[in-house]
C-alpha cells in the first residue's frame, strides 16, 4: 500500500520528535521525492543544509534504520559509475511508536534481560556485542557480560535481531530487475521479483539467513562470520572496500529485526480475531499452527502458511498448560469448525489431504472489514453500518432501492445516507442511464482497497493529532514534571499534586488511545 498525505506527516512529527527539524527536513524530502543523492537533498530540502550537514544527517537515520542506501549499476558499456541514492524506510520510521510492543513481545518470550537488551538496540538503532557491554557498565542495574551476551544469543537465535544488511546495495538496471541470491531450480521458478522499489532494495541488502543469524557465540568467535562478506552476496551487492555490518575490531554489528517483530505481532492479532469470531479453544489451535509454521515464512505478509500435519499440531499444542487439557478429539472438531465456512464468515483453515494451512489473508481480511464496519458504525450511525456491510458482501454495484430493502431502511432516506458515505470516500458511486427515465439510477459499491488506504489515512491523522496533544500537554507541564524529579510523590501537596494528578491522567488516557489506534494502523498497513 502506498503512502498516504497524513502518513507522511505522521512519519516527519515522528522523526522531529526523536531527532530534530532539520533531520525531519532531510527525511521528508526523502519521502515525497522518493530516492535521491545526499547532493540532490540538500539541493531539493526546503531548508538551507549544506551537503556536510545532509551526509551527517543520512548517517545518523541510517544508524537508527529509518534510511537505507543504495545504488543502481549502470547500462553495460557505460563508464558512468554507479551514484549512491538514499531512501527513506516509512515503515521503519512508524516502528518507533511500537518499540513498547516490540520490548513486550520479546519480554512474554524470553524474558526481562533479552528485552533490556532489545531495548538497547532499539534506542541505539545499532551496536555491536562490545557497546552493548559498555552500555551495560554505565547502566544502574548491570546485567554483567555474560548475561549480555547470552541474551543477545536468545535474541539472535529467536530472529528477533539480525546483523545489520549491506551498507551499499547494487540494483540491476530496469531491464535486469535486482540480483537474487543464489536459488535451486525450483526456487527460481516460483521466486517471484519484488513489486516496490522498497523491497527490491531490502530484498537487494538482506544477506542469506547464515549471515543474517549466525550462530557466532557457539563457534567461539565473533569475526568467523564477518570473514568474507561475498558470500552476502552472490553478485547482487557491491563489495565495500570496508564491511560496514562490522566494527572495527571486525565483530558483528546488530540491530533489530523489525520483520519478526511485526510477524509476532500479526500472529498475536489472528489469535484474537480467531478467538474472539470462533472460541478459545479454537484460539489455541490456531497459536499451536503459528508455531509449527512460523519458520518456515519467509516475509511478514505472507497470506498463507504451509501445509502441516495433525500430529505436529497436536505435539505442538500440548506443549501448553491450556493445550495440554484438550484431547486430539477437540482439536479436530476445532480444525473442522476453523475450515468452515459460512455466508458472513470465511474459513480461517484450508484442509487439504490431511494437512492443514493457515489463510492469513482471510483472518487479517475479516479483521479489517471489522475494523471498517465500526468506523463506519461510529461516524454515520447503525443505517449506514448496515447499507455498508451489505455493500461489502455483495462486492458489486447495487442499486439504491436494492440497499434500502436489504438494509431495512426508509427509501427516501437512503440517497442522502449513502450519498455522505461516498461524499467522505468510504462508497464509489455509478450513474446509470436508462432511456425514457429523466433520473438515472444509482449503484453504489465498497471499493475495499480505497476504504482502507482513505482510513488509513485517517488513522495516521488521529494519531499525528494525539502525538501533538500529548507533547502539548508535556510542553504546558513542565514544572510539575520538574518538580517529580526533584520530589518524592509523598511530599506534592496542594495545587501542584492535583495539577500532577491531571497531567498524569490526560497522558495515561492520550497513551492508551495512541496505543490502540496503531494497533488498526497495524492491521492495513503492516498485516
Amino acid at each position: 500500500m502506498t503512502t498516504t498525505e497524513f502518513g507522511i506527516v505522521y512519519a516527519v512529527h515522528i522523526i522531529t520528535s526523536h531527532f530534530g527539524s532539520v533531520a525531519s527536513k532531510v527525511c521528508e524530502c526523502l519521502l515525497r521525492r522518493g530516492p535521491l543523492s545526499s547532493r540532490e537533498i540538500s539541493r531539493l530540502a526546503e531548508s538551507d543544509i549544506n551537503h556536510t550537514k545532509v551526509k551527517d544527517i543520512l548517517y545518523l537515520l541510517i544508524q537508527h534504520n529509518c534510511v537505507q542506501a543504495f545504488s543502481i549499476e549502470p547500462p553495460d558499456g557505460s563508464e558512468s559509475k554507479a551514484t549512491v541514492q538514499y531512501i527513506a524506510l516509512f515503515s521503519n520510521i512508524l516502528h518507533r511508536a511500537r518499540y513498547n510492543k516490540f520490548s513486550k513481545v520479546v519480554n512474554e518470550e524470553l524474558g526481562s534481560q533479552c528485552s533490556g537488551v532489545l531495548d538497547g538496540l532499539l534506542s541505539n538503532g545499532r551496536l555491536t556485542l562490545e557497546q552493548l557491554i559498555d552500555r551495560d557498565r554505565d547502566s544502574k542495574k548491570q546485567m554483567g557480560s555474560e548475561a549480555i551476551r547470552d541474551s543477545l544469543q536468545k535474541l539472535v537465535a529467536a530472529r528477533f535481531v539480525e546483523r545489520v544488511p549491506s551498507p551499499e546495495p547494487v540494483l540491476g538496471n530496469k531491464d535486469e530487475g535486482p540480483a537474487q541470491k543464489k536459488r535451486g531450480a525450483k526456487a527460481s521458478k516460483i521466486f517471484k521479483e519484488p513489486e516496490s522499489l522498497d523491497e527490491r532494495i531490502l530484498e537487494a541488502a538482506t544477506p542469506v539467513d547464515a549471515i543474517r543469524f549466525p550462530f557466532i557465540f557457539e563457534q567461539g568467535s565473533s569475526s568467523t562470520v564477518a570473514d568474507d562478506d561475498s558470500n552476502i552476496s552472490e553478485g547482487k551487492r557491491k563489495q565495500p572496500e570496508v564491511d560496514y555490518t562490522s566494527g572495527p575490531s571486525n565483530e558483528v554489528i546488530w540491530r533489530p529485526n523489525f520483520e519478526e517483530l511485526i510477524r509476532r505481532l500479526r500472529h498475536k492479532a489472528c489469535v484474537e480475531m480467531v478467538k474472539e469470531r470462533r472460541d478459545e479453544g479454537c484460539a489455541n489451535v490456531m497459536k499451536a499452527m503459528l508455531e509449527v509454521g512460523r519458520s518456515q515464512e519467509k516475509k511478514a505478509k505472507t497470506d498463507k502458511s504451509l501445509q502441516m500435519s495433525m500430529g505436529s499440531i497436536y505435539e505442538e499444542l500440548i506443549k501448553t498448560d491450556a493445550g495440554r487439557e484438550m484431547t486430539q478429539e477437540r482439536v479436530e472438531a476445532c480444525l473442522e469448525q476453523l475450515s468452515a465456512t459460512s455466508s458472513y464468515l470465511p474459513a480461517f483453515v484450508i484442509e487439504s489431504d490431511g494437512s492443514y494451512i493457515v489463510d492469513f489473508k482471510s483472518i487479517i481480511s475479516v479483521a479489517q472489514k471489522d475494523e471498517m464496519e465500526s468506523v463506519v458504525m461510529r461516524r454515520y450511525g447503525k443505517e449506514a453500518f448496515r447499507m455498508f456491510r451489505y455493500l461489502s458482501q455483495e462486492d458489486r454495484f447495487v442499486e439504491t432501492d436494492k440497499i434500502a430493502d436489504a438494509a431495512l431502511t426508509e427509501k427516501k432516506d437512503t440517497p442522502q445516507i449513502l450519498l455522505k458515505m461516498w461524499k467522505d470516500g468510504y462508497l464509489h458511486m455509478q450513474k446509470l442511464a436508462v432511456t425514457g427515465v429523466y433520473m438515472p439510477f444509482l449503484l453504489w459499491k465498497v471499493n475495499k482497497l480505497v476504504v482502507s488506504r482513505q482510513m488509513l489515512d485517517e488513522m495516521y491523522h488521529a494519531s499525528l493529532n494525539l502525538s501533538l496533544r500529548l507533547t502539548h500537554e508535556t510542553d504546558s507541564e513542565k514544572e510539575v514534571i520538574l518538580t517529580l524529579l526533584l520530589l518524592p510523590m509523598e511530599k506534592l501537596e496542594g495545587a501542584l499534586k492535583e495539577r500532577r494528578n491531571k497531567y498524569r491522567a490526560k497522558s495515561v488516557l492520550l497513551t492508551s488511545a495512541r496505543f490502540k489506534l496503531d494497533d488498526a494502523i497495524m492491521l492495513f498497513h503492516d498485516f
